[in-house]
């Protein structure tokens, strides 16, 4: 009896009101010529994206191919929506990919590269290691790289993007993690406890065509805040 293969990586997709975007994001990371699976977990909307997905199920579409959808019954959160994704994942490798536009799937290969030449055991893309990218959000950025240095300081990892969507783990490595965070506080928990397992960590250079405000971006000061006592909890209290 043949058991079928694990596919080589599970791209965990969470979505809170994209419809205008997700049916793109889902053609380009079909179109990566990866064995993968797609999960995709949408996270209460109420702008039709849901409907739009149910829709996407039902039809015989090429998009249907390894795609398994999840519905959450109300917004918890993108670290809420991942932690679901994560549970179902099966691939050798995992990725996290958001459904916004924002990060190109093309950069899949070289993310997972060092995964594969069995250097890294966690990989983070970085929209700071010379990609392109649109020029937009200079305070943003200079946040970015502020909350970035200091997890740094917390961590002993010389990380340039901390925030980064693009982040790519062994499954056995990510499944081990007890993570708690429902919103944006996902990345620096997440961070911290990767470096607290002593994980070979890379990072590679992605490209990056951010979204503002207007177009839809949700993260803000608020979740900054955050994002800075989620590196004191969870490096000293948790």
């Amino acid at each position: 009896m043949n058991v079928p293969r694990e596919p080589k990586l599970s791209v965990v997709i969470p979505v809170y009101n994209e419809r205008r975007t997700v049916e793109e994001v889902l053609r380009r990371v079909h179109a990566v010529a990866i064995a993968k699976e797609i999960i995709v977990v949408d996270d209460g909307s109420t702008d039709g994206t849901r409907e739009l997905l149910e829709k996407i199920a039902r039809e015989e579409s090429p998009l249907v191919s390894g795609l398994k959808i999840y519905f959450q019954p109300v917004n918890r959160g993108k670290g809420a929506a991942l932690r679901r994704g994560f549970q179902e994942a099966r691939g050798e490798i995992v990725i996290v990919q958001d459904a916004d536009l924002e990060y190109d799937p093309r950069d899949y290969a070289q993310l997972i590269d060092p995964i594969d030449r069995d250097l890294a055991d966690v990989v983070y893309g970085s929209r700071f290691l010379g990609g392109p990218h649109r020029v937009l959000l200079y305070w943003h950025s200079v946040a970015n790289k502020m909350l970035t240095g200091l997890s740094n300081m917390l961590t002993n990892l010389n990380l340039t993007d901390v925030w980064t969507c693009y982040k790519a783990f062994r499954r056995p490595i990510l499944q081990s993690l007890i993570l708690k965070e429902n919103r944006f506080g996902f990345e620096p928990e997440v961070t911290v406890k990767v470096a607290a397992l002593r994980c070979r960590v890379y990072e590679v250079p992605i490209s990056y065509q951010g979204r503002t405000y207007e177009e839809g971006k949700k993260i803000g000061w608020k979740d900054a805040i955050w994002g800075l006592w989620c590196l004191v909890r969870y490096r000293f209290m948790d």
